[in-house]
């Protein structure tokens, strides 16, 4: 069974791994835990900012972060943006990336979000699909700027 909890400074190893894990990860996730470190003290100071991690036996093998947002648009609804969704390749396709986004969308709600909004690569074919399973919409194009 899989337990989400919030992360600690301790997790970051694991994380930094499940980041790395992946097509794109092996090329853009950094091996110098330094600035993972200094990334998560940042979040830690954000009240609305959070990463989790999602234990079994012991071991870290899911993660995402989950940002609540306050806006003036949609009637002034709060929204949850999440990112950094992985899970251990070992267990993908076994339902953990289904039980990861119920506990997001949970503690989404508590926080009072009324919209969960998340962004994916676009060479990420199989997690497009797996969000739209789980009934997400791919509603809008999303644009980025490297600074």
């Amino acid at each position: 069974m899989i337990r989400f909890r919030p992360a600690t400074r301790d997790d970051i190893p694991a994380i930094m791994a499940l980041l790395a894990d992946d097509m794109l990860g092996k090329t853009r996730e950094m091996p110098d835990p330094a600035s993972y470190y200094a990334a998560f003290d940042a979040i830690s100071d954000e009240p609305q900012n959070m990463v989790y991690v999602g234990e079994q036996a012991g071991q870290v093998v899911a993660t995402y972060q989950l940002t609540i947002i306050s806006g003036l648009s949609l009637s002034a609804s709060r929204r949850a943006q999440i990112e950094a969704v992985r899970v251990d390749a070992s267990l993908r396709g076994q339902g953990v990336g289904a039980t990861l986004m119920v506990d997001a969308e949970r503690r989404a709600c508590d926080a009072g979000a009324k919209l969960v909004q998340l962004t994916s690569n676009a060479a990420r074919e199989d997690a497009h699909r797996f969000y739209e399973r789980l009934g997400y919409a791919p509603s809008h194009i999303g644009f980025k700027k490297k600074l």
